[in-house]
Protein backbone atom coordinates (compact mmCIF):
# COMPACT_ATOMS: atom_id res chain seq x y z
CA UNK A 1 0.00 0.00 0.00
CA UNK A 2 1.25 3.49 -0.76
CA UNK A 3 0.57 6.97 1.36
CA UNK A 4 1.31 10.21 0.55
CA UNK A 5 1.78 12.06 3.41
CA UNK A 6 0.85 15.73 2.94
CA UNK A 7 1.68 18.66 5.44
CA UNK A 8 0.35 22.08 4.18
CA UNK A 9 1.21 25.95 5.12
CA UNK A 10 -0.26 28.96 4.17
CA UNK A 11 2.70 29.04 1.22
CA UNK A 12 4.34 25.71 1.17
CA UNK A 13 3.45 22.17 0.51
CA UNK A 14 5.49 19.46 2.29
CA UNK A 15 5.35 16.06 1.31
CA UNK A 16 6.31 11.97 1.28
CA UNK A 17 5.52 9.01 -0.29
CA UNK A 18 5.53 5.88 1.44
CA UNK A 19 5.35 2.03 0.88
CA UNK A 20 3.55 1.45 4.33
CA UNK A 21 3.89 -2.45 3.78
CA UNK A 22 7.59 -1.73 4.15
CA UNK A 23 7.88 1.94 5.32
CA UNK A 24 10.05 2.36 2.75
CA UNK A 25 10.14 6.13 1.62
CA UNK A 26 9.79 6.18 -1.70
CA UNK A 27 10.54 9.82 -2.49
CA UNK A 28 9.84 13.27 -0.48
CA UNK A 29 10.28 16.87 -1.20
CA UNK A 30 9.01 20.76 -0.98
CA UNK A 31 6.77 23.37 -2.66
CA UNK A 32 8.02 26.84 -1.53
CA UNK A 33 6.08 30.48 -1.88
CA UNK A 34 2.56 29.06 -3.13
CA UNK A 35 0.99 31.69 -4.63
CA UNK A 36 3.91 34.46 -4.60
CA UNK A 37 6.69 35.08 -7.35
CA UNK A 38 9.32 32.47 -7.24
CA UNK A 39 7.43 29.79 -6.81
CA UNK A 40 9.59 26.22 -6.62
CA UNK A 41 9.01 22.60 -6.75
CA UNK A 42 12.34 20.63 -4.85
CA UNK A 43 11.52 16.92 -5.76
CA UNK A 44 13.49 13.87 -4.29
CA UNK A 45 13.26 10.36 -5.60
CA UNK A 46 14.67 7.68 -3.30
CA UNK A 47 18.33 7.15 -4.90
CA UNK A 48 18.57 9.49 -7.47
CA UNK A 49 19.57 13.36 -7.67
CA UNK A 50 16.79 15.99 -6.60
CA UNK A 51 14.70 17.32 -9.20
CA UNK A 52 14.07 21.17 -9.13
CA UNK A 53 11.36 22.58 -11.06
CA UNK A 54 10.48 26.79 -10.89
CA UNK A 55 7.03 27.10 -12.46
CA UNK A 56 4.32 29.81 -10.82
CA UNK A 57 2.31 28.11 -8.69
CA UNK A 58 -0.86 30.08 -7.90
CA UNK A 59 -2.65 27.78 -5.08
CA UNK A 60 -2.56 24.41 -3.64
CA UNK A 61 -4.37 22.79 -5.79
CA UNK A 62 -1.87 23.52 -8.36
CA UNK A 63 1.12 22.61 -6.18
CA UNK A 64 -0.77 19.33 -5.65
CA UNK A 65 -0.76 19.00 -9.54
CA UNK A 66 2.47 19.51 -9.78
CA UNK A 67 3.69 16.76 -7.03
CA UNK A 68 1.12 14.46 -8.63
CA UNK A 69 2.92 14.84 -12.21
CA UNK A 70 6.21 14.67 -10.23
CA UNK A 71 5.52 11.12 -9.09
CA UNK A 72 4.70 9.49 -11.56
CA UNK A 73 7.02 11.49 -14.48
CA UNK A 74 9.11 8.87 -16.53
CA UNK A 75 12.54 10.08 -15.80
CA UNK A 76 12.38 10.84 -11.66
CA UNK A 77 8.73 9.78 -10.91
CA UNK A 78 8.62 6.55 -8.59
CA UNK A 79 5.15 5.60 -9.26
CA UNK A 80 3.43 4.92 -12.53
CA UNK A 81 -0.19 6.10 -12.06
CA UNK A 82 -1.82 8.21 -9.23
CA UNK A 83 -4.23 5.08 -8.85
CA UNK A 84 -1.41 3.30 -6.89
CA UNK A 85 -1.98 6.07 -4.11
CA UNK A 86 -4.09 3.94 -1.75
CA UNK A 87 -4.64 6.86 0.50
CA UNK A 88 -3.15 10.29 1.77
CA UNK A 89 -2.68 11.31 5.37
CA UNK A 90 -2.98 15.59 6.22
CA UNK A 91 -0.48 16.32 8.89
CA UNK A 92 -3.04 19.09 10.71
CA UNK A 93 -1.80 21.13 13.48
CA UNK A 94 -5.52 21.35 15.95
CA UNK A 95 -7.85 19.09 16.64
CA UNK A 96 -9.28 20.70 20.01
CA UNK A 97 -11.40 18.91 22.63
CA UNK A 98 -13.17 16.88 19.67
CA UNK A 99 -10.40 14.56 18.39
CA UNK A 100 -8.25 12.53 20.33
CA UNK A 101 -7.41 10.53 17.26
CA UNK A 102 -6.65 10.31 13.64
CA UNK A 103 -9.88 10.34 11.30
CA UNK A 104 -10.98 9.69 8.20
CA UNK A 105 -11.85 13.25 6.82
CA UNK A 106 -15.72 13.78 5.37
CA UNK A 107 -17.39 17.10 5.30
CA UNK A 108 -18.88 17.13 9.00
CA UNK A 109 -14.69 16.93 9.89
CA UNK A 110 -13.71 19.55 7.38
CA UNK A 111 -16.61 22.13 8.95
CA UNK A 112 -15.02 20.98 12.34
CA UNK A 113 -11.30 21.85 11.44
CA UNK A 114 -12.87 25.38 10.15
CA UNK A 115 -14.45 25.95 12.92
CA UNK A 116 -11.02 25.10 15.19
CA UNK A 117 -8.80 27.67 12.75
CA UNK A 118 -9.20 30.73 15.80
CA UNK A 119 -7.47 27.74 17.61
CA UNK A 120 -4.46 27.92 14.91
CA UNK A 121 -4.95 30.62 12.60
CA UNK A 122 -1.71 31.04 11.09
CA UNK A 123 -1.34 27.04 10.28
CA UNK A 124 -5.12 25.65 9.89
CA UNK A 125 -6.44 27.56 6.68
CA UNK A 126 -3.56 25.88 4.91
CA UNK A 127 -3.94 22.89 6.39
CA UNK A 128 -7.34 22.76 5.32
CA UNK A 129 -6.51 23.82 1.87
CA UNK A 130 -4.32 20.91 1.37
CA UNK A 131 -7.17 18.48 2.10
CA UNK A 132 -9.42 20.64 -0.15
CA UNK A 133 -7.13 20.39 -2.95
CA UNK A 134 -6.24 16.86 -2.97
CA UNK A 135 -10.06 15.88 -2.92
CA UNK A 136 -10.75 17.66 -5.95
CA UNK A 137 -7.83 15.90 -7.83
CA UNK A 138 -8.19 12.42 -5.83
CA UNK A 139 -11.85 12.34 -5.16
CA UNK A 140 -11.99 8.24 -4.83
CA UNK A 141 -8.70 8.31 -2.90
CA UNK A 142 -9.41 8.53 1.26
CA UNK A 143 -7.85 10.78 2.94
CA UNK A 144 -7.10 11.20 6.58
CA UNK A 145 -6.46 13.65 8.88
CA UNK A 146 -3.53 13.50 11.82
CA UNK A 147 -3.63 15.91 14.31
CA UNK A 148 -0.32 17.33 16.93
CA UNK A 149 -2.69 17.94 19.31
CA UNK A 150 -4.42 14.42 19.66
CA UNK A 151 -1.80 12.48 22.11
CA UNK A 152 -1.97 15.48 24.70
CA UNK A 153 -5.79 14.62 24.87
CA UNK A 154 -5.01 11.96 27.06
CA UNK A 155 -3.91 15.09 29.91
CA UNK A 156 -6.16 14.85 32.69
CA UNK A 157 -7.79 17.80 33.97
CA UNK A 158 -5.65 18.97 36.81
CA UNK A 159 -2.83 19.23 33.54
CA UNK A 160 -4.43 20.80 30.99
CA UNK A 161 -6.78 23.16 32.77
CA UNK A 162 -5.73 27.28 33.32
CA UNK A 163 -7.01 29.07 36.60
CA UNK A 164 -8.82 31.65 34.49
CA UNK A 165 -12.52 31.82 34.99
CA UNK A 166 -14.21 28.86 34.17
CA UNK A 167 -16.93 30.16 31.93
CA UNK A 168 -13.88 31.32 29.35
CA UNK A 169 -12.97 27.54 28.99
CA UNK A 170 -16.61 27.01 28.53
CA UNK A 171 -16.85 29.52 25.64
CA UNK A 172 -13.54 29.87 24.28
CA UNK A 173 -12.10 26.63 24.83
CA UNK A 174 -8.58 28.17 26.62
CA UNK A 175 -6.93 25.47 28.01
CA UNK A 176 -3.61 23.41 27.28
CA UNK A 177 -3.71 20.97 24.09
CA UNK A 178 -0.10 20.63 23.41
CA UNK A 179 1.45 19.75 20.15
CA UNK A 180 4.49 18.01 18.66
CA UNK A 181 2.31 14.70 19.30
CA UNK A 182 2.77 12.64 16.64
CA UNK A 183 5.94 13.02 17.36
CA UNK A 184 6.32 12.15 20.93
CA UNK A 185 4.17 9.15 19.88
CA UNK A 186 6.29 8.26 17.94
CA UNK A 187 9.34 8.65 19.85
CA UNK A 188 7.60 6.94 22.69
CA UNK A 189 6.46 3.61 20.84
CA UNK A 190 10.57 3.25 19.38
CA UNK A 191 11.54 3.84 23.08
CA UNK A 192 9.46 0.84 24.98
CA UNK A 193 10.92 -1.38 21.48
CA UNK A 194 15.23 0.08 22.41
CA UNK A 195 14.30 -0.89 26.05
CA UNK A 196 12.60 -4.57 25.21
CA UNK A 197 9.16 -3.32 27.61
CA UNK A 198 5.78 -2.68 26.91
CA UNK A 199 5.02 0.92 26.81
CA UNK A 200 2.38 0.40 29.11
CA UNK A 201 4.56 -0.14 31.98
CA UNK A 202 6.77 2.96 31.20
CA UNK A 203 7.34 6.60 32.20
CA UNK A 204 9.29 8.71 29.64
CA UNK A 205 10.07 12.07 28.83
CA UNK A 206 10.41 12.75 25.67
CA UNK A 207 12.12 15.82 24.45
CA UNK A 208 11.33 17.35 21.03
CA UNK A 209 13.62 19.80 20.82
CA UNK A 210 14.24 22.13 17.15
CA UNK A 211 13.21 25.28 16.33
CA UNK A 212 9.93 24.44 18.28
CA UNK A 213 10.14 22.65 21.04
CA UNK A 214 7.96 20.78 23.38
CA UNK A 215 8.70 18.00 26.17
CA UNK A 216 5.87 15.13 27.25
CA UNK A 217 5.36 13.43 30.05
CA UNK A 218 4.37 9.94 29.37
CA UNK A 219 3.00 7.50 31.41
CA UNK A 220 2.05 4.15 30.59
CA UNK A 221 2.02 4.57 27.06
CA UNK A 222 -0.47 7.88 27.53
CA UNK A 223 0.51 11.93 28.08
CA UNK A 224 -0.06 13.20 31.20
CA UNK A 225 1.39 16.94 30.30
CA UNK A 226 3.41 18.59 27.70
CA UNK A 227 5.04 21.99 27.89
CA UNK A 228 3.39 23.74 24.98
CA UNK A 229 -0.15 24.94 25.97
CA UNK A 230 -2.99 26.96 24.48
CA UNK A 231 -0.46 27.88 21.50
CA UNK A 232 2.79 26.37 20.60
CA UNK A 233 4.10 29.64 22.67
CA UNK A 234 3.93 28.30 26.04
CA UNK A 235 6.98 26.14 27.38
CA UNK A 236 10.51 25.73 26.69
CA UNK A 237 13.10 28.83 25.25
CA UNK A 238 12.91 27.78 21.47
CA UNK A 239 14.77 29.58 18.35
CA UNK A 240 12.41 33.03 18.05
CA UNK A 241 9.50 32.17 20.63
CA UNK A 242 9.91 33.07 24.54
CA UNK A 243 8.42 30.50 25.96
CA UNK A 244 6.74 30.52 29.64
CA UNK A 245 6.17 34.47 30.74
CA UNK A 246 4.23 36.31 33.19
CA UNK A 247 1.28 37.22 30.95
CA UNK A 248 1.36 40.54 32.27
CA UNK A 249 4.32 41.31 30.36
CA UNK A 250 1.59 41.53 27.41
CA UNK A 251 -0.22 44.41 29.07
CA UNK A 252 3.36 46.16 30.54
CA UNK A 253 4.44 46.54 27.18
CA UNK A 254 0.93 48.03 25.95
CA UNK A 255 0.42 50.04 28.41
CA UNK A 256 4.87 51.60 28.81
CA UNK A 257 6.04 51.05 25.22
CA UNK A 258 3.10 51.85 23.39
CA UNK A 259 2.62 48.78 21.47
CA UNK A 260 -0.03 47.02 20.41
CA UNK A 261 -1.10 43.25 21.72
CA UNK A 262 -0.60 42.10 18.14
CA UNK A 263 2.97 43.82 18.24
CA UNK A 264 3.73 41.93 21.39
CA UNK A 265 2.37 38.86 20.29
CA UNK A 266 4.49 39.48 17.28
CA UNK A 267 7.13 39.97 19.33
CA UNK A 268 6.93 36.88 21.93
CA UNK A 269 6.33 34.79 18.59
CA UNK A 270 9.20 35.71 15.97
CA UNK A 271 11.52 37.92 17.90
CA UNK A 272 12.09 36.15 21.57
CA UNK A 273 13.99 32.85 22.15
CA UNK A 274 17.14 32.33 21.33
CA UNK A 275 17.16 35.17 18.24
CA UNK A 276 16.00 37.71 20.93
CA UNK A 277 18.38 36.78 24.13
CA UNK A 278 21.09 36.06 21.84
CA UNK A 279 20.99 39.17 19.10
CA UNK A 280 22.70 36.43 16.64
CA UNK A 281 20.23 33.87 15.42
CA UNK A 282 17.19 31.89 16.17
CA UNK A 283 19.92 28.57 15.01
CA UNK A 284 21.33 27.03 18.31
CA UNK A 285 24.29 25.90 15.83
CA UNK A 286 25.04 29.43 15.40
CA UNK A 287 24.84 30.12 19.23
CA UNK A 288 26.72 27.38 20.08
CA UNK A 289 29.54 28.03 18.03
CA UNK A 290 29.29 31.84 19.26
CA UNK A 291 29.66 30.78 23.01
CA UNK A 292 32.20 28.60 22.39
CA UNK A 293 33.86 31.73 21.15
CA UNK A 294 33.07 33.31 24.28
CA UNK A 295 30.45 35.66 23.22
CA UNK A 296 28.98 36.40 26.61
CA UNK A 297 25.24 36.51 25.46
CA UNK A 298 25.29 33.20 23.28
CA UNK A 299 26.62 31.31 26.61
CA UNK A 300 23.70 33.24 28.58
CA UNK A 301 21.51 32.28 26.13
CA UNK A 302 22.36 28.52 25.79
CA UNK A 303 22.19 28.80 30.06
CA UNK A 304 18.75 30.24 29.78
CA UNK A 305 17.80 27.18 27.37
CA UNK A 306 18.99 24.86 29.49
CA UNK A 307 17.88 25.94 32.39
CA UNK A 308 14.02 25.89 31.29
CA UNK A 309 14.67 22.15 30.40
CA UNK A 310 15.81 20.93 33.27
CA UNK A 311 12.90 22.56 35.47
CA UNK A 312 10.87 20.82 32.74
CA UNK A 313 12.34 17.10 33.25
CA UNK A 314 12.12 17.32 37.05
CA UNK A 315 8.59 18.55 36.99
CA UNK A 316 7.72 16.01 35.23
CA UNK A 317 9.62 13.44 36.78
CA UNK A 318 7.77 14.54 39.91
CA UNK A 319 4.31 14.15 38.27
CA UNK A 320 5.05 10.55 37.19
CA UNK A 321 6.22 9.49 40.29
CA UNK A 322 9.92 8.74 38.48
CA UNK A 323 11.14 8.10 35.24
CA UNK A 324 12.58 4.75 33.58
CA UNK A 325 13.72 7.21 29.87
CA UNK A 326 14.50 10.76 28.82
CA UNK A 327 14.16 10.65 24.91
CA UNK A 328 16.01 13.37 22.84
CA UNK A 329 14.54 13.52 19.47
CA UNK A 330 13.76 16.79 16.58
CA UNK A 331 16.76 18.93 15.33
CA UNK A 332 18.84 20.08 18.45
CA UNK A 333 17.79 16.99 20.19
CA UNK A 334 18.85 14.43 17.60
CA UNK A 335 22.37 16.30 16.79
CA UNK A 336 23.64 18.48 19.98
CA UNK A 337 25.82 16.47 21.68
CA UNK A 338 26.44 20.08 24.05
CA UNK A 339 22.50 20.30 24.54
CA UNK A 340 22.08 17.35 25.81
CA UNK A 341 24.95 17.28 28.11
CA UNK A 342 24.06 20.13 29.75
CA UNK A 343 20.49 19.88 29.89
CA UNK A 344 21.22 16.44 31.68
CA UNK A 345 24.10 17.75 33.79
CA UNK A 346 23.04 18.11 37.31
CA UNK A 347 20.46 15.75 37.19
CA UNK A 348 22.33 12.87 38.89
CA UNK A 349 20.13 12.93 42.01
CA UNK A 350 17.09 11.50 39.46
CA UNK A 351 19.41 8.99 38.51
CA UNK A 352 20.34 10.42 34.99
CA UNK A 353 23.81 10.18 33.76
CA UNK A 354 24.90 10.45 30.25
CA UNK A 355 28.16 8.74 28.74
CA UNK A 356 30.02 11.74 27.09
CA UNK A 357 32.02 9.36 24.85
CA UNK A 358 28.31 7.83 23.47
CA UNK A 359 26.73 11.11 23.55
CA UNK A 360 29.33 12.56 20.66
CA UNK A 361 26.89 11.34 18.21
CA UNK A 362 24.21 12.86 15.66
CA UNK A 363 21.17 11.66 14.41
CA UNK A 364 21.20 8.55 15.18
CA UNK A 365 18.85 5.94 17.60
CA UNK A 366 21.11 5.24 20.40
CA UNK A 367 21.41 4.63 24.08
CA UNK A 368 23.51 7.68 25.48
CA UNK A 369 23.40 6.05 29.16
CA UNK A 370 26.61 5.71 31.59
CA UNK A 371 26.64 2.60 32.95
CA UNK A 372 25.98 3.49 36.56
CA UNK A 373 22.86 5.38 35.03
CA UNK A 374 19.77 4.44 36.90
CA UNK A 375 17.50 6.14 33.80
CA UNK A 376 18.17 5.42 30.62
CA UNK A 377 18.97 8.33 28.43
CA UNK A 378 17.78 7.65 24.30
CA UNK A 379 18.70 9.32 21.12
CA UNK A 380 15.78 8.94 18.81
CA UNK A 381 15.11 10.70 15.42
CA UNK A 382 11.86 11.16 15.20
CA UNK A 383 9.62 10.88 12.21
CA UNK A 384 6.29 12.11 12.08
CA UNK A 385 5.45 11.42 8.53
CA UNK A 386 5.91 7.38 8.83
CA UNK A 387 3.86 7.72 12.03
CA UNK A 388 0.82 9.89 9.50
CA UNK A 389 1.57 7.00 7.05
CA UNK A 390 1.08 4.18 9.83
CA UNK A 391 -2.07 5.41 10.93
CA UNK A 392 -3.46 6.22 7.59
CA UNK A 393 -3.14 2.72 6.75
CA UNK A 394 -4.80 1.49 9.96
CA UNK A 395 -7.26 3.77 9.19
CA UNK A 396 -8.28 2.71 5.72
CA UNK A 397 -8.03 -1.16 6.40
CA UNK A 398 -10.44 -0.67 9.14
CA UNK A 399 -12.83 1.41 7.19
CA UNK A 400 -12.54 -1.01 4.55
CA UNK A 401 -13.06 -3.78 6.84
CA UNK A 402 -16.10 -2.30 8.49
CA UNK A 403 -17.61 -2.34 5.43
CA UNK A 404 -17.42 -5.48 4.31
Amino acid sequence: MKIFVINCGSSSLKYQLFNVDTEELMAKGLVERIGMDGSVLKHEPKGRDKVVIEKDIPDHKVAVQLVIEALVDKSHGVISDISEISAVGHRILHGGSKYSSSILVTDKVIKDLKELIPLGPLHMPGNITGITACRALMPNVPMVAVFDTAFHQTMPEDAYMYAIPYELYEKYAIRRYGFHGTSHRYVSKRAAKMLNKPLEDLKLITCHIGNGSSFAAVKNGKSVDTSMGFTPLEGLVMGTRSGDIDPAVVQYLVSNAGMTADEVNDILNKKSGFLGLSGISSDSRDIEDAALAGNKRAIMTLKVFYHRAKKYIGAYAAIMGGVDAIVFTAGIGENSHMAREHICEGLEFLGIKVDKEKNMTRGKEVDISAKDSKVKVLIIPTNEELMIARDTMEIVQSTNTAAL
